[in-house]
């Protein structure tokens, strides 16, 4: 349409200049703005100028004339005005304020790559008039987190620190982000998260407070608990920002970047991944699915991997799959679909070097879960209950372990089917990127109260912004970012953050956790020792 109004503007011109002279020699800011590379680019004071030197000619004109002059005025000013929101060819000031900054509604998928971080405006913020819902259960654990800096605070001293052992430097200011990388990480782990932290500005623009930390981007966590006992005088420790922990951590876990996707193993961005799980979940009915346990991975990272392998037997009920990353990639990753691989009644989760991405995968296929014993968790898994979203495996006899699991769940079908469906739902409602947003926002707003100086950008630091990532990136990579990228402000406000638990509520939970678990380990041995097995 806009190309279709362009070019009735263009034949009317043309046919005033060849039929009134009068009027072609009053047109000279016409031709002015014609010379520009891109024709019938105008800016509102040129619409305004033209539409009076026309509507003169129609008050002086024949009536024929007049028509035609004023039908000019009317398509002049359309034109100008569809210009003028084609924003990502626009050029000056205006850019900046409509490019850049969006709309309460959407933002411009488009950018001018001539420009750089500097020369755009930041996002403001959006008054968000939709009432906020309740986070999830698992967003106590950002207080938990965060605990050993609660009574002392976070200083500079603190956060400097620990550069030596962190890949990034992240520093927030006024709704601009900054990096400092002190070394490479393993394929673009660490650009790839910075561009998910650029998306939550995105998608709370302005809202975000001011922050300095480090980021770690490896696969174990680095901050110990050993080297900061709270009698020693090192502690509190300092605070690192990673993708996982344990027990024996104090690291302040943060969502991975798969969320954004995974570039060199082709895997989509959560969001559009989590549909395609759905429609692989609706292929296959729960009952018709393989009667085994199916894992699909590269065991040569864990020894619980390598193990894991040894199941591969019809004996064990199970089913291993090992990847050649090499050959997928090779071969377009023909083999190597998510939204393919939920076919059996049963999945297993085992870790890798640490935590692994493919748990929410595993999760979201309806299948009835079994996890070996993990070691390690993210922000999101350690609210997850045995028995009631996932089966657990006996990390010290895990071929009996799965048999049992496929056993019991065969017999019991309604029974596992539900405990699939739970752990699906969970990650499907409970995992929706505006809770991965959220949970971000929170972590780092609840950091930044922390903080007991102000940031300042420090030396070496470059800024970095969602429009250069496009811009710098060709391809597959930039299809990615694309996809990935929010498209509008959210709707309404972070979601209200639980309270932290209380000591006594803490205990009971991980003691819940504990005896559901020791409650398979004892149908375990009943069917060992020849004891019927029961339901959960």
């Amino acid at each position: 349409m806009r190309f279709f109004i362009r070019g009735m503007v263009a034949f009317s011109i043309l046919y005033l200049f060849s039929s009134d002279s009068h009027f072609g020699r009053k047109s000279n800011i016409f031709r002015l703005h014609c010379k520009r590379p891109s024709f019938m680019v105008f800016d509102y004071v040129t619409v305004i100028k033209l539409s009076e030197m026309a509507l003169s000619e129609i008050l002086n004109r024949q009536p024929a004339k007049s028509t035609v002059a004023f039908f000019l005025v009317i398509l002049v000013s359309i034109a100008a005005i569809t210009r003028w929101i084609n924003v990502s060819i626009m050029t000056g000031p205006l850019q900046k304020k409509f490019l850049l900054r969006g709309t309460s509604q959407t933002y411009s998928s488009e950018f001018d790559c001539s420009l750089n971080c500097s020369d755009i405006s930041p996002l403001t913020s959006t008054d968000n008039k939709e009432p906020s819902e309740s986070c999830p259960e698992y967003f106590k654990w950002i207080h938990e987190d965060l605990k050993p800096w609660k009574v002392t605070g976070i200083t500079k001293e603190m956060v400097e620190k620990v550069k030596e052992r962190a890949h990034l430097n992240i520093v927030i200011m006024n709704g601009r982000m900054y990096i400092r990388k002190f070394k490479e990480a393993f394929q673009t782990r660490d650009t790839v998260t910075i561009w998910g932290i650029l998306q939550l500005l995105r998608f709370y623009p302005g809202k975000l407070p001011d922050l300095d930390l480090m980021f770690e981007c490896g696969d174990v966590p680095k901050i110990r608990k050993h080297d900061y006992a709270r009698s020693n005088a090192s502690y509190p420790p300092p605070p690192m920002f990673h993708y996982c922990g344990d027990d024996l951590s104090f690291d302040i876990v943060f969502p991975d970047w798969s969320f954004w996707g995974w570039p060199e193993l082709n895997i989509k961005p959560w969001e559009i991944l989590k549909k395609d799980l759905q429609e692989g979940n609706s292929r296959i009915k729960w009952s018709d699915r393989e009667p085994y346990a199916y894992w699909k991975g590269n065991a040569r990272v864990s020894t619980v991997r390598h193990e894991l392998v040894k199941c591969n037997a019809s004996e064990w009920n199970a089913r291993i799959d090992q990847v050649d990353w090499g050959h997928e990639i090779k071969h377009g990753f023909e083999t190597a679909d998510l939204a393919s691989q939920c076919t059996h009644r049963y999945k297993i989760y085992a870790e890798g070097v640490a935590w692994s991405v493919s748990e929410k995968y595993i999760l979201a296929c309806d299948s009835m879960s079994l996890i070996i014993n993990p070691r390690y968790y993210d922000f999101y898994t350690r609210s997850l209950l045995p028995t009631i979203h996932y089966w657990p495996i006996n990390e010290k006899d895990k071929c009996k372990s799965i048999k049992f699991a496929v056993e019991w769940g065969n017999k019991h079908m309604n029974e596992a089917q539900e405990i699939g469906k739970r752990g699906s739902k969970y990650v499907q409602e409970q995992l929706k990127m505006k809770f991965v947003y959220d949970y971000m926002f929170h972590s780092l707003t609840e950091y930044s109260k922390l903080l007991k100086y102000k940031p300042t950008v420090p030396k070496g630091a470059v800024e970095v912004c969602s429009e250069t990532m496009v811009c710098s990136v060709e391809g597959s990579m930039k299809k990615l970012r694309i996809d990935s990228m929010v498209k509008n402000p959210a709707d309404s406000s972070p979601c209200t953050m639980p309270s932290s638990y209380y000591p006594a509520e803490l205990e009971d939970f991980l003691e819940m956790k504990e005896n559901l678990t020791k409650q398979v380990r004892t149908l375990e041995e009943s069917e060992r020792i020849g004891i019927p097995t029961m339901k959960i």
